[in-house]
């Protein structure tokens, strides 16, 4: 069968070398020979069908079938056979892949073409050496880098599993046993990465890898920033740098001043997204969102989740404090407060319902409720909040009536 024969699918799977000529007649002649309701014995299968069938024989995963039908043929990276795609971020897209001599599986960052801008770029090797100068089983360990072309890769650890954010979607919230854990040893990470004048700045449950007997490692140091005097070379010194969802409010307010406390603060959000399913100030724009990290308060995590002790939810309200000389301090900090915590904490039921906060913020059409709740339960002056407007509602009509019976009895008067 001459070159010419072969379908476009066929002449890329043989090309990117991920295929025999062997293995493609296997599969040829396990599937059907036509998509029509009528097959038709004489002619080829489609390179649908033909791809969907070396899916099934284990030949090829679905990502590379979806490559080889794009008409893609370089699946390698220097000395990497790129394997799968893990995901992608604002910084680059991360890759499974397995080193063509020694065999090992890692995961390759790649810089994309459409953002290799010389800025990118400078920002890409700048993660390269933040990443390799940090060594600590909490975090994602860097392996190797290099150049294929005009391509930029970075090559760390692999870590089987998932991410926090989809163990979380997929599963539902964690239990209280179960995210201190995770949280504490996320917290091991960045107690040294702190210790090494390095902020994260990008702490989210999409760069907390979960493997699946537990085990957690912080991960993605794209927008990571130093902690000592050589802030200000950094490029994006003064920039508010992260995902809205997890933004510190002293990050917003002063993002020339980096401290362990945007990390301690993200956290915390990332914590509460843990044991509730949702992040603290859902809907709205990232400005929004910013303003929410600044002013408001989030729905007390129990109303989500009603396993939560009270206890517990005292050590997310102090990691996410909206100022820091209110905020836990350190990372250690943070372990030491997650330790009482080795079993779920039954949740406290109040004796009496609890009054629903004050609204301090319009609600949004698209937003969730827990975007304009505190939470915790009013007192003080936040009390007089409520109940000034509830008593003038309450009197009001009391007055008028009074009012309209004085004019009464005086025009009575006067008329007499």
């Amino acid at each position: 069968m001459g070159a010419s024969e072969f379908s476009m699918f066929e002449q890329c799977a043989i090309a990117s070398g991920l295929l025999a000529q062997e293995q493609i007649d296997a599969a040829r002649a396990g599937v059907r020979w036509s998509d029509e309701n009528e097959p038709d014995p004489g002619g080829p299968p489609s390179d649908r069908r033909l791809a969907d069938r070396l899916v099934e024989m284990n030949l090829l995963n679905a990502w590379q079938a979806k490559q080889l039908l794009d008409g893609r043929t370089k699946f390698n990276l220097g000395p990497y056979q790129i394997i799968d795609s893990i995901g992608q971020g604002g910084m680059g897209q991360v890759f499974k892949a397995r080193h063509g001599k020694i065999g090992r599986v890692v995961a390759v960052k790649v810089l994309p073409h459409d953002k290799a801008t010389p800025e990118a770029a400078a920002n890409f090797t700048r993660e390269i050496r933040a990443l390799a100068g940090l060594d600590h089983p909490k975090l994602v360990a860097a392996l190797d880098a290099g150049q294929d072309g005009s391509v930029l890769y970075l090559v760390t650890e692999y870590v089987p599993g998932m991410d926090l954010h989809k163990l979380v979607r997929e599963g539902g919230p964690l239990d209280v046993r179960t995210a201190a854990r995770i949280i504490s040893q996320v917290a091991e990470g960045l107690q040294y990465a702190h210790a090494q004048g390095v902020v994260h700045r990008d702490v989210k449950p999409g760069n907390v890898l979960v493997s699946p007997d537990g085990e957690a490692k912080l991960s993605d140091l794209g927008l990571s920033g130093s902690l000592n005097e050589d802030a200000e070379s950094d490029p994006r010194h003064g920039k508010i740098v992260g995902t809205a969802d997890y933004l510190s409010p002293d990050q917003v307010r002063d993002p020339w001043n980096p401290t362990p406390g945007w990390d301690i603060y993200s956290l915390g959000c990332t914590l509460y997204y843990a044991v509730t399913g949702k992040v603290p100030f859902p809907g709205g724009t990232t400005a929004d969102k910013a303003r929410a990290h600044c002013e408001l308060r989030p729905l007390d995590p129990r109303r989500l989740n009603p396993r939560l002790g009270a206890d517990f939810v005292d050590v997310m309200a102090d990691m996410m404090a909206k100022e820091p000389s209110q905020r836990i301090a350190t990372a250690g900090e943070v372990i030491a407060r997650m330790a009482p915590f080795p079993t779920p904490t039954p949740a406290a039921r109040p004796d009496r319902p609890v009054v629903p906060p004050p609204i301090v913020a319009p609600r949004r059409e698209d937003e969730d409720d827990s975007s304009s709740r505190e939470m915790e339960i009013p007192t003080g002056v936040d009390a007089m909040k409520v109940l000034w407007p509830l008593t003038v509602f309450v009197l009001a009509p009391s007055a008028l009536v009074g009012t309209i019976v004085l004019l009464w009895w005086l025009v009575w008067n006067v008329l007499d």
